[in-house]
Parts: structure tokens; C-alpha cells; sequence
């Protein structure tokens, strides 16, 4: 049975911004595998969309693609990056402890205070959920899918995915999706593996499992297709340089140089938008984000970005969909 069971009204109910263009037609055949226009791998343009600058759905002209990731309480129990100096951990200690409450504090603090800000600006996001995170708090991720967010694949634990058999790797992404699906109530389309890691075997199990899409890809910096098992397959691409955890985390960056790289890059890609497709993707980890000074940049920056006409967020499950439909979508080949 396919992972994916989603139905007309429910996707049009959820995916903002690109609801009106997808209602024309389902993209998911009886057998749930994604489906889309053939073509070459250059991107295939219409006049009247070129002339009008028509790339996104209706007047949107950048599309802000938010990442929300739950991994709190998903963590294992030692020997996990954080803050503190790294120590050996003998047998005989079950757990670092200093580690865990950091960790902690991203599903008891980080993300209820994120769910009130997207609220507060009307923005949808997408959050790659770890499996063990959304058993061990199972209202916290019901919370985010009854708000509106999309519930996305991200392990059902932190494991070396690309270093797993084939055979492991499959019975890997049934869990990642088969987790939140029992908790949330949502179809899981979409998949973040841990640190982008995919192995040789990730993309043909997720389009044999039924996924849409990925997000494991920092080549560009718009959505794109590539085939997989002689379908149609789509790259979301995900974020290193707009990332909380590589820039406040790795590099100690203040909030206010976030918030100054990433009004930055917003105004390049805004630029941009006018003549080609663009897409902004951004990073928001629960325990680092959902700090209250950086909930305070993320509010400024959202205010920022609705001040532009024809910016709109949307949850990557919707981007996904609206880049299978549109003869405007980049093909690509696989980066080796």
C-alpha cells in the first residue's frame, strides 16, 4: 500500500498559495506515484508566462519555503552534537544529561513559540519530524499539523542512513513515514535525510514508497524535477547558508547577523523573481529558533518579507505539486 493517499480537498485545504492552480487536477495516479508532463532537461517556457512573469501561482512572485524541524526528544541519548564540549561516555552512564535538556528545551519552549509566530503572520511551514520525537510527544505534532503545517519525513531515529543495505534503508523510510502517520493523521510526502546524507539506493526506495519529494539538495535556488525509476521526482531544495544551526549554532552568529544575511538574500532572490522562478528556503531548528531572541528576528523577518507584493509562503508539499504541474519546472540529472 502507498504511502501517499492524498485526496483533492484535503491538498487544496493545506497548500496555500498553490491550492488555486492545482485544483485543476489530481498529479497522483490510482497507484500514488507522482506524475507530471515529459519533457527535456531544459526548462520548457510558454510566451505568455515568460512576458508575463508568471512563475509562481496567481501574482506570487518569490515563494518563502520555511523548515521546521522537530528533532527534540528524537536525539539519542548520548554522544550528540550540541553546545557543550564534547566527553567520553562510558557504558556504565545512560545518558548526557546536560545535552538532553538542551535538547528539551526545543519541544518544551522552541516550538510551541514558533507555532504562535507563524500563526501570528498567517505563514505555513513544513516540519521534518523524527519519528522517535513525534511517539515520545505525540500532542506537540498533532499541534503542528492541526495549525496547518505539513508533517515530513525525517527518520524514524538519527541513524547513517546512506551506510544502510537496501533492504535496511526501505524498512527505514516505511518507519519514517508510517511514525507520524499514526500520530498526526497526515500523508507523509516529503523526506530530509539527517546532515542531506542520502545513500546510492534513497531516491528510487523513496519513489518506489511512494514519496513526492526531497529536500536533501543545495544546488539551487528554485524546485526542480528529476526522474527516478522512470518517473518524474522533485527536488524542494533545502538550506545551508540561510540554516540556524550552521550559522547561529556553528558559527555563533548573532540573531542580528541572521536576521542581515537572510534580509539579504530575500532581496537578491525578490530581484531575481521578476524574470525567472525563485525560491527562498530558510531553516528554523526547534531548540535554536525557538529561543526568544531569535523568534524576535524570525517576526522581524517576516515582516519584512510580507511587506514585498507577491511574496507568499508555502509548504513544501504545495511547492512540490505546483512543480510537477507547471511546463515551466527545470529538468535535472542527478549531481554525482
Amino acid at each position: 500500500m502507498s504511502l501517499i493517499n492524498t485526496q483533492r480537498r484535503t491538498f487544496l485545504a493545506q497548500a496555500g498559495a498553490g491550492a488555486a492552480v492545482l485544483a485543476a487536477g489530481s498529479i497522483l495516479n490510482p497507484a500514488g506515484a507522482a506524475t507530471a508532463p515529459t519533457g527535456q532537461a531544459t526548462r520548457a517556457t510558454t510566451a505568455s508566462s515568460q512576458r508575463n512573469g508568471r512563475f509562481w501561482p496567481g501574482d506570487t512572485r518569490l515563494v518563502v519555503s520555511i523548515s521546521m524541524q522537530f528533532e527534540a526528544g528524537g536525539q539519542p541519548l548520548k554522544g550528540t552534537d550540541s553546545p557543550f564540549p564534547k566527553v567520553d561516555f562510558p557504558d556504565s552512564v545512560p545518558a548526557d544529561v546536560a545535552t538532553n535538556t538542551w535538547f528539551a528545551y526545543g519541544y518544551r519552549e522552541g516550538i510551541p513559540r514558533m507555532l504562535d509566530l507563524w500563526d501570528r503572520h498567517g505563514v505555513k511551514v513544513t516540519s521534518h519530524m523524527i519519528g522517535d520525537a513525534v511517539q515520545r510527544h505525540p500532542e506537540l505534532a498533532r499541534e503542528i499539523v492541526a495549525r496547518g503545517h505539513e508533517a515530513a519525513g525525517h527518520g524514524p531515529r538519527w541513524s547513517s542512513q546512506f551506510a544502510m543495505s537496501r533492504d535496511e534503508e526501505r524498512t527505514f523510510l516505511r518507519q519514517a513515514a508510517s511514525m507520524l502517520q499514526a500520530v498526526t493523521g497526515q500523508a507523509v510526502t516529503g523526506y530530509n535525510c539527517n546532515w542531506l546524507r542520502r545513500g546510492p539506493n534513497t531516491l528510487s526506495l523513496l519513489q518506489e514508497l511512494g514519496y513526492v519529494y526531497h529536500i536533501d539538495d543545495v544546488s539551487r535556488d528554485e524546485p526542480f524535477i528529476e526522474q527516478v525509476n522512470g518517473k518524474d521526482f522533485v527536488v524542494v531544495p533545502y538550506t545551508l547558508r540561510n540554516n540556524d544551526i550552521v550559522l547561529i549554532e556553528g558559527r555563533n552568529y548573532s540573531p542580528s547577523q541572521f536576521l542581515e544575511q537572510v534580509k539579504l538574500d530575500f532581496d537578491q532572490l525578490y530581484e531575481e523573481a521578476g524574470t525567472r522562478r525563485r525560491m527562498m528556503s530558510i531553516s528554523a531548528h526547534d531548540r535554536i529558533s525557538g529561543t526568544p531572541q531569535m523568534v524576535k528576528v524570525w517576526d522581524q523577518f517576516l515582516r519584512y518579507a510580507n511587506s514585498h507584493p507577491g511574496v507568499a509562503f508555502m509548504r513544501k508539499d504545495a511547492i512540490a505539486q505546483y512543480t510537477l504541474n507547471s511546463p515551466q519546472s527545470l529538468r535535472e540529472t542527478e549531481t554525482i
